[in-house]
């Protein structure tokens, strides 16, 4: 037993409540209540409400320099099967299918285990809303800019990783991305007359042809990859010709320039094809990522942490190409992404209809966190 058996109770039934009460990013405003709600409770910490986003703070004087731990409280747009889990999801659309739930529950247990143990040292808990669209950790940076925190931890669960060990790599841990999206404007015609008018499938076609040949191996340094979400052109309408049309890609790169790379080379093939095709193009950008970088002295402490608590250490076969929003911080000040293995095997992937977060990975996280910060 790593934590207190009482605290681990408590944390568990919590992660049960978020779970089935999910909320998407930007709307988490029952989760957020929810959790400032069993921390005052609970515990003595000074919580602070910063709108979307919250964070608790444990004052534990000392010299040593402030650091933080950050839990992400948003759900995924997965529906869970109602027969799953006693506690599944009671949200149509949402569900907890990336475990923040149990990242949420995990900080949590760590507050309970400061509140019982003490520490000497300022402490910060940091609660961030809409990772999954990697709009909260710009928001929340300003946390580490007005309280001069010197270093930041965050965990995630992973599928694939040996179940409770702990896999923290030096340098890039997860990519950056960005969803783009192109639009092509030509001009409509009667279908009889296509041509009368400007269809842009056959750009679309070509543009989408031409896709593999700018990620071939040996373009990049890094793991570069392009993924098609969505081609939509014209519209239900056998009498007529399309004259518009959009191209969703998910670009994704090892490293965060090379990305930029890619992506400028998207939009000059894109310009290309429009001009030889008569159209126009424009762009829009969503969901934009950075890498997550991970600091070697940061990544050793997690190492050491977990050596202090005879938990397996392993390695990350490769990194792992999920984006997180966790990499503004690092971009800020020295820290680490750490993982903590769901288990190999059959083990449902994230962001699926049957993944569960696994409840003794609550006490585990809270013991490295609480570790981390004694060192």
């Amino acid at each position: 037993m790593y934590i207190d058996e009482k605290n681990r109770e408590l944390a568990v039934a919590l992660r049960h409540q978020l779970h089935a009460h999910p909320e998407l990013s930007m709307h988490e405003s029952w989760t957020k209540a929810a959790l400032m709600d069993f921390l005052r409770a609970h515990t003595h910490l000074e919580i602070v409400d910063r709108g979307r986003w919250f964070y608790g703070v444990h004052h534990g004087g000392g010299n040593r320099p402030a650091i933080a731990f950050r839990a992400d409280m948003d759900a995924v747009p997965v529906d869970e099967d109602p027969n799953l889990v006693p506690y599944a999801s009671q949200c149509p659309g949402a569900g907890h299918k990336c475990g923040h739930d149990g990242h949420s529950a995990s900080l949590c247990a760590f507050a309970l285990e400061l509140e019982r143990r003490g520490l000497d040292r300022e402490v910060y808990l940091l609660f961030q809303h809409a990772e999954e669209t990697g709009q909260g950790a710009l928001e929340c940076l300003s946390l580490l800019r007005e309280n001069d925190i010197r270093e930041i931890y965050a965990f995630h669960n992973l599928p694939g990783v040996p179940y409770g060990a702990v896999a923290v790599p030096d340098g890039v841990a997860q990519f950056a991305s960005v969803g783009m999206i192109m639009r092509f404007t030509g001009r409509k015609s009667h279908a009889c007359y296509p041509e009368n008018g400007i269809n842009p499938a056959y750009a679309v076609s070509e543009i989408v042809s031409t896709l593999p040949s700018l990620t071939a191996p040996g373009t990049y340094q890094g793991l570069a990859m392009i993924t098609i979400i969505e081609v939509h052109v014209g519209e239900h309408a056998f009498g007529t010709s399309a004259g518009s049309g959009e191209l969703l890609l998910t670009v994704r790169g090892e490293f965060e320039a090379e990305l930029d790379h890619l992506t400028a080379a998207l939009e000059t093939l894109a310009r290309a094809k429009a001009s030889e095709h008569g159209l126009t193009c424009t762009f829009d950008y969503e969901d934009r990522f950075p890498e997550t970088r991970n600091h070697p002295e940061a990544a050793e402490k997690v190492r050491a942490a977990a050596s202090r608590l005879n938990l397996p250490v392993t390695e990350l076969k490769e990194r792992f190409r999920a984006s997180e929003d966790f990499g503004h911080y690092t971009k800020l000040i020295p820290g680490a992404m750490l993982y903590l293995g769901d288990g190999e095997g059959d083990v449902p992937p994230l962001h699926t209809a049957r993944f569960d977060f696994p409840d003794p990975l609550i006490e585990e996280a809270a013991a490295l966190f609480y570790e981390i910060a004694a060192l």
